[in-house]
């Protein structure tokens, strides 16, 4: 900084995750960096590095990353505030790595591997803190991995650094979010939530046992109807990956009954099981809550990739997961339908292509040929979609030109003359995430084969909509969709007869609320 000299640290740096981008020591003369699946720290002063996780007895390699990067890694927690430590998790346990080479790593955590607990991360208790105090209590967050159970632990000062073991503080079937301290007292507030219990505030000591409850959130919520339960459902992917589904049960449910059912999925989704659901009107339309309020049972299982597939990778899993879903005596397996947005939206335009087993399908913003849409511009960052078919959700080894089959056999597009499943298709005119070509191409296509398709456009509207009478309009379109073909009430008009675009603003305003 004195004089503005420079010096090259790496040329064509790889960062297979954003884990891997230099994050400076507290006191500014190192940087911990990632390459080739290990940790090094680079020391300004003498400008040397060192691998300080070549002989800790653990991978940080993060091997369930399914995208096309080579030897991604787990999470840094962070710099111990005397800059002689870096907290780094693996895919289950936390580790003390020393950064002088000398002293042992320690598995902070112990038993996570092997109790299938995930330790996700700590805690942040003093915004302003220059690193991780050693010298006291670190609070993290634990997360089981196939009971969906979470929780708040805590690991205490040692002499060096922190000691061995985790004390378990909170463990339930819930999802555990905020933890916060006071400034100037040894008072701290956390946060907890269920599937049908909205996000509490309670106080406490340091234990964070006898906690006060502080908060009334949703007073009226038992005016209304919700979700009767949920329920895991195990199942194998074709490919032979054990995967997850949360199951919500209808409000209401008896068991015995059959229900009609709306399977939403978006990659990983069993982790919502102990999620509150807030009834709104979202972006996308989609909201689980006001579904098994009225009579639906939710189904959202788990999708992992297989390269070069991403949309077989859907079928690969969706489907056994129904089965298994099925299996269980709550879905009516006549009466499925399917919905996603975005990535979503992909799946579930792919997957009409490729099953009969839905009765209904409401892709939003979905791609829909993927050759095409690797030349897109990517109109909200300005940048194109290369990196996104490459090394992000795309999946693919290479662009299409090196990779013909794959991006084919891979778009719904070139497969539009099988589908059967009557669609109703959102793509708004200024998406700047998925080019509105891409809604317009199957739309096209669907329409020239005399398949059952409505597309519905808000102009103006984003990726996501973002006007409320829009997004009321759509989330009751979608509803009244649903409606129809797996509940077999009245097909609404404008499926029926459509609009005309000179009754267009009579029919908004009077379908207005």
């Amino acid at each position: 900084l004195k004089t503005g000299a420079k010096t090259l640290f790496s040329e064509k740096f790889y960062m297979p995750s954003f884990t891997a981008n230099p994050q400076a020591s507290p006191d500014g003369t190192k940087f911990i960096y990632g390459k080739d699946g290990h940790y090094y720290v680079y020391d300004l002063l003498t400008k040397t590095d060192q691998n300080i996780t070549a002989n800790v007895p653990t991978s940080f390699v993060n091997t369930e990353d399914d995208h096309n990067v080579v030897k991604p890694l787990t999470s840094t927690v962070g710099w111990s505030s005397d800059n002689k430590y870096v907290l780094i998790r693996d895919l289950w346990d936390i580790w003390q790595v020393p950064v002088n080479g000398k002293e042992a790593a320690v598995n902070l955590t112990v038993t996570g591997r092997k109790e299938k607990v995930r330790y996700q991360g700590r805690y942040v208790l003093d915004r302003d803190e220059k690193g991780i105090d050693l010298k006291k209590p670190v609070y993290v967050r634990a997360y089981g991995e196939w009971t969906k159970k979470s929780g708040i632990g805590r690991v205490e000062p040692g002499k060096k650094g922190l000691q061995p073991g985790v004390k378990t503080l909170i463990w339930d079937d819930i999802s555990a979010n905020v933890l916060v301290k006071a400034k100037n007292a040894d008072t701290y507030m956390f946060s907890t939530e269920k599937y049908n219990q909205p996000t509490e505030f309670f106080v406490s000591g340091a234990a964070l046992d006898n906690a006060k409850k502080m908060t009334e959130n949703a007073p009226d919520r038992a005016k209304y109807t919700w979700s009767a339960g949920t329920q895991l459902v195990d199942y194998v992917s074709d490919k032979g990956d054990t995967l997850q589904g949360a199951l919500f049960l209808p409000a209401g449910y008896e068991k015995g009954k059959k229900y009609p059912t709306v399977v939403y999925y978006y990659e990983k989704m069993s982790q919502s099981l102990n999620a509150y659901s807030n009834p709104d009107f979202p972006g996308g339309g989609w909201q689980p809550a006001m579904y098994t309020s009225n009579g639906y049972a939710v189904f959202m299982p788990d999708i992992v990739y297989k390269m070069d597939d991403p949309g077989m990778s859907a079928v690969w899993c969706v489907l056994p997961a129904v089965k298994a879903a099925i299996a269980t005596g709550v879905i009516d397996e006549k009466n499925i339908g399917i919905q996603g947005h975005s990535w979503g939206g992909y799946q579930t335009a792919f997957l009409a292509t490729q099953t009969n087993m839905f009765k209904a399908a409401a892709p939003g913003a979905a791609l829909t040929n993927m050759v095409s849409m690797y030349d897109l511009i990517y109109w909200n960052s300005g940048g194109g979609n290369m990196s996104i078919f490459e090394a992000s959700q795309g999946r693919f080894k290479g662009a299409p030109w090196e990779n013909w089959d794959s991006y084919l056999r891979n778009s719904p597009i070139y497969h539009i003359k099988k589908v059967n499943t009557p669609i109703l298709l959102l793509h708004n005119d200024k998406d700047g995430a998925v080019d509105f070509t891409q809604g317009i191409e199957f739309y096209n296509a669907l329409r020239r084969l005399k398949k059952p398709v409505v597309m519905i456009t808000y102009k103006g509207e984003n990726h996501g909509i973002a006007k409320t009478e829009n997004r009321k309009d759509y989330a009751v379109r979608m509803m009244e969709f649903f409606d129809y073909f797996l509940k077999g009430k009245p097909a609404p008009d404008w499926w029926k007869q459509g609009v005309e675009r000179s009754g267009m603003e009579e029919h908004l305003e009077r379908r207005a609320f």
